[in-house]
This record gives structure tokens, sequence and C-alpha cells, in this order.
């Protein structure tokens, strides 16, 4: 059955993924639908190909109406408000982790190699700030093959990481120095270059999909426990800085608690349905 109510999940995740440090697979967790996607997109080539695809077009209704019209919103806001931006998603993200923790019951499910990977996965996602230019890249014009091949790549690479909690796939984008121009193309509508990440993408989320539901089957605990580290590293990442000005630090206090606030009422609300549905 068609859910409308998906369309504002995608709109959510694709709000997520046009930010760097957020991840849209985190996004998907708090939604309460990271599994389901996962699921979604590996069964597109199986014979319930029917059903998958029609809970993944809401979803890529949302995601695309997000990037075709929210890009604007979203470089206003990290122009002009970047410290209530960003807190608001830091208050969405570490208010996630609890649910995660109970879901796989860690304190009975958790051994001392889990907590390594906790730590390992942490780790690795707040490294990634020591690598964080200062100054972003400029919109590259008068594209060649290169220039296309590069974006595809990256568009590939991204798309790992934007179904991966915890890493951005727009952080990926700014490491690749494609950031701008990517965001630029959505802006403008820029259609060869739209195509071009957007065909990257879509290869990379089969690809990887299929992974994470290998280790998901295989190695449930060990990958949650690296997720939940993914999620606690991009913390750092996201992290960005107090400002002395008083009336911004009241109001990238309202949007952390709000961003808190709405993780914990979207679990509450996955957890009543999932109660309906045992009953």
């Amino acid at each position: 059955m068609f859910q409308w109510r998906n369309i504002f999940k995608g709109l959510t995740m694709g709000i997520s993924d046009l930010i760097p440090g957020v991840s849209g697979g985190t996004i998907a967790l708090v939604l309460g639908i990271y599994q389901s996607l996962i699921e979604a997109i590996n069964g597109l080539f199986t014979n319930r190909w029917k059903q998958h695809v029609v809970f993944l077009i809401p979803l890529g209704i949302g995601i695309v109406l997000a990037l075709l019209t929210i890009s604007h919103l979203v470089e206003w806001l990290l122009v002009q408000y970047p410290q209530p931006t960003f807190f608001f998603f830091l208050g969405l993200i570490i208010g996630i982790i609890p649910t995660l923790l109970k879901d796989i019951n860690y304190k009975q499910s958790f051994t001392p190699i889990h907590y390594v990977l906790l730590v390992l996965g942490a780790g690795l996602v707040a490294a990634t700030i020591m690598v964080k230019d200062n100054e972003m890249a400029t919109i590259m014009s008068n594209l060649g093959l290169s220039d296309y091949v590069l974006l595809f790549v990256a568009g590939w690479i991204a798309s790992s990481a934007m179904i991966l909690p915890g890493i951005s796939g727009s952080f990926v984008f700014l490491l690749l120095g494609v950031y701008p121009t990517v965001i630029n193309a959505l802006s403008t509508l820029n259609i060869p270059v739209i195509i071009t990440v957007g065909a990257g993408i879509s290869i990379g989320l089969v690809l990887t999909s299929r992974f994470i539901t290998f280790l998901l089957s295989r190695f449930k605990t060990g990958t949650y426990a690296v997720m939940i580290g993914f999620i606690i590293g991009s913390i750092v990442v996201i992290y960005p800085g107090v400002l002395s000005d008083r009336f911004l630090f009241i109001i990238s206090v309202l949007a952390f608690i709000a961003g808190g606030l709405s993780a914990y009422i979207l679990s509450y609300i996955e957890l009543k349905k999932t109660v309906v549905k045992l009953n």
C-alpha cells in the first residue's frame, strides 16, 4: 500500500543529506525505517519488486522534493544561521542513541568486542574532522569528461555514506571538492550534473545495501555497535562550537532541544506502531 507519510520521511532524509556532517541513514533510523529501506533496495531485483517499489516511491518523492526545493532554504540557513541549524540535527542525532541501544538490548547482547567496535566506529568518523577543509571548493564550470567521471565516482562513494548511519554523503562531496557544484546543480536544475551524480548514487545504494543486509543477518550486534559508534563520532563532526552571541546561543539551545524532542517523539510513534502490530 502506498504510504503518504513516507513522503514526509523522505523529505526529512533529503534535507539531512543536504547538510555536511548529517547522515540520511541516521535520519532513517530516527524515523524507524532503516531496515525496511535496506530491504526495499535489495528487493528491487526479486519477484516481490512491486511491493518494494511502492515503499520506495513516496520516499523518493520526498527526497527529490527536498533536493530540488529546500536546497535553497538549506543553503540560506547554513550561511545565515549555521549554529542553530547544526544544533537541531545534533539534538536529533543524540536523541536517537538511547533508542538504538535499547533496540539491540546492549546490556545483555554487548560483549567487550562490541564496545571496542563502537569506540573504533566513533573514532573513525570523528577523525574525519581533521581533514575538513576550512575553505569550500569553487563551483566547477565548463565540465569535461574527467569532471563528469569525478562527479559519478563522488556520487557512488557518497551514496555508501548516505546509507550508513553517522556518515554524511554531503561531507564526502565536501572532501572530494564537488559539494558546491552538486548543490548549485540542484538549485539551478543543471540536468547533466544531476543525472551523473544520481547515476553514481543509484549504483552505490544497491551495492552498499546488499553489503549491510549481509552484515545485519550474520553480525547484527556487531553491526549495530559500529553504526552506533559512527553516530557518536558524527557528533564531533557536526558540533559547530558556541558563539558569544547570546541570542544565537539561546536559539541554538532551543534548536537542540527541539531536535532531541523530535527524535523522542518519532521513536515513541514507531514503538507504538510496533506494539499495535504485535497485538
